[in-house]
């Protein structure tokens, strides 16, 4: 029988930060996308655990993770995963990481190279000038609180919009109330951090395995944040990396294609010729 996936949280001077961890042996963390948390990957988990030892954090200001009393950055936010490993007597890690996830697993392989064994980016969107602004016009005022209750409603249908399963949308939808009243941490830290990605990224050595959500590309480029056609620019920065796309991968796609993806980063971790 599996052992079960636990919950345990890490003290750090900007508050607790909620972490899920299960498995044995060589251990792989995991890394969510904005205003998501670590139930991102909830489907993933028990499928990865199964010979891995995998850990599932939730940033700092998402999820059940305090709130931090500043705005973070992204090598803030890669300064908590060391913080992280180090906690659980980890030396070294495989990171895999979705969009929000992917700047920060890219960052903690620049800056601690020794800590990271093999990359897993997914959907590492290269932002421009128009990127970034677009971001920050959508998002910069964070997640409002209504009198009339109507924010409950909106956020519902932008999920909908997106997620065929009500019961998953009832969970996305939970994760975007936690951080209602609060500013949108990472929108601050990819804003501040995308138009220097590749050449942070250029410095990335490790073996890196490059995932891209079909569909998710094309949302991104109907929110203005990217052109779906440049969206392998990222090998500019990482030319050593193996793409794999997700025919119909939505930027959910780590819960509704789990299967599928957890395969092919299973393939990529075990092999050896890396």
């Amino acid at each position: 029988m599996n052992k079960p996936i636990k919950r345990a949280f890490l003290d750090t001077e900007d508050g607790q930060i909620l972490y899920r961890i299960g498995g044995e042996g060589s251990p792989l963390l995991l890394l969510h996308q904005k205003p998501m948390s670590s139930n991102e990957y909830r489907e993933l988990m028990p499928i990865l655990a199964k010979n891995r030892c995998v850990i599932a954090m939730d940033f700092l200001g998402y999820g059940d993770s305090d709130k931090p009393p500043k705005m973070y950055s992204i090598e803030d936010y890669a300064k908590t995963v060391i913080l992280l490993l180090d906690e659980l007597g980890i030396k070294s890690t495989s990171i895999l990481g979705h969009l929000t996830g992917a700047f920060v697993a890219g960052e903690v392989a620049v800056e601690y190279p020794e800590r990271v064994e093999k990359l897993v980016l997914s959907d590492p969107i290269v932002l421009g000038e128009e990127g970034k602004a677009a971001l920050l016009q959508q998002f910069s005022e964070g997640f409002q609180i209504k009198t009339d209750g109507s924010h409950l409603m909106e956020r519902w249908a932008v999920r909908a919009k997106y997620v065929e399963s009500d019961e998953l949308n009832h969970m996305l939808v939970l994760d975007d109330l936690k951080g209602f009243g609060y500013p949108l941490y990472a929108v601050w830290a990819v804003a501040n951090y995308c138009l220097k990605t590749q050449e942070r990224f250029q410095k990335i050595k490790c073996p890196s395995l490059i995932l891209w959500g079909t569909e998710g590309i094309k949302k991104l480029e109907r929110l203005g944040l990217v052109n779906a056609d440049n969206h392998h620019l990222i090998l500019t920065a990482i030319p050593h990396g193996k793409v794999v796309d997700i025919e119909g991968g939505t930027t959910y796609m780590m819960l509704q294609r789990f299967e599928e993806i957890s395969k092919i980063v299973i393939d990529f971790l075990e092999d050896k010729s890396f």
